[in-house]
């Protein structure tokens, strides 16, 4: 990959059109048409909610990772975590959680919940995230609810 990617975060107000366009791009080009998931939208109007707040990895104007953090009352959520295809193996969506709990922490002692697919829940639990219930399908996956207590 060379040189060492950035990471970026932001409310969707401040963030550029066309970068908000490859973070939006990414997650369809994932979640839509390497998952098939089309039993849900992609686009569900909590990215618009003003507390969302969005991350990603960029490169030379590339979105290679992304996620976003959703403020759910007692707890915060992780959602939407996807790396470009061509860009896996290299740590970008471990670098967006770090950066996740040092921003967020710094300002929210929260706890963060994840709803990963169950096939990641080992990787999940690098990063301090515990099962908290039994697998579930979710858009045709399995999932299995996670939290990671506050600092």
């Amino acid at each position: 990959m060379g040189r060492v990617p950035s990471i970026r975060f932001a409310t969707l107000d401040r963030i550029d059109p066309a970068t908000l366009y490859r973070i939006v791009r990414l997650r369809i080009d994932v979640f839509v048409y390497e998952q098939g998931i089309i039993c849900e939208p992609e686009l569900d109007g909590r990215d618009l909610e003003p507390t969302t707040t969005l991350f990603w990895s960029e490169q030379d104007g590339d979105v290679l990772a992304t996620l976003r953090v959703l403020f759910d009352g007692p707890a915060l959520h992780i959602g939407r975590v996807t790396t470009a295809k061509h860009a896996r193996g290299h740590g970008l969506a471990a670098r967006l959680l770090e950066a996740v709990f040092e921003a967020v922490f710094e300002e929210f002692a929260q706890p963060i919940e994840i709803s990963a697919q169950a096939y990641l829940e080992k990787w999940y639990e690098r990063f301090g995230f515990r099962r908290t219930g039994p697998d579930y399908l979710e858009a045709g996956i399995d999932h299995v609810p996670m939290r990671r207590a506050g600092p």
